[in-house]
């Protein structure tokens, strides 16, 4: 029989969890950006992923998974609707026909230059209800996604 946890644990991790607190905010931020992004037939998953497709040179599948911070399981997963809608291509890498890279097409790139006014605005609009520094939350945020 398992000994029970006291409920006051429940309250030191609902008012300390930093997982928790990210978890939370990060679905309250996806669902404003993906109301803001609707009109556009994206979602701010599907806006961040094109935008990092958004480079000099195809990258290959491997860079935006370490970018994005996914399994390239996901993102192949999350690669397929935008590749059927004809906002992406993923084609062989001419110098490693192993490796697959990620090609943002003329649909994709006009479809993301609708949406950037969109995020500008919203980013915007989220940065000022704030309270507290924009920059500092940045930086935080920056520095925990670099942990291992």
């Amino acid at each position: 029989m398992s000994k029970p946890i006291p409920f006051e644990t429940t309250i030191e991790v609902r008012d300390a969890c930093l997982c928790l607190h990210l978890q939370r905010a990060a679905r309250v931020v996806a669902r404003v950006f993906d109301d803001a992004f609707r009109p556009h037939g994206l979602t701010s998953g599907q806006f961040s992923l094109l935008m990092s497709l958004n480079r000099p040179e195809p990258p290959p599948i491997g860079a935006v998974a370490q970018l994005l911070a996914m399994d390239r399981t996901t993102l192949t997963a999350a690669l397929k609707p935008l590749e059927r809608d004809g906002l992406l291509r993923v084609i062989a890498n001419p110098a490693d026909r192993r490796s697959r890279l990620l090609v943002l097409t003329d649909e994709g790139r006009e479809r993301l230059a609708a949406a950037v006014p969109v995020w500008r605005e919203t980013h915007r609009r989220i940065e000022a209800d704030l309270p507290g520094d924009a920059d500092g939350l940045r930086l935080a945020l920056v520095a925990l996604s670099k942990v291992t």
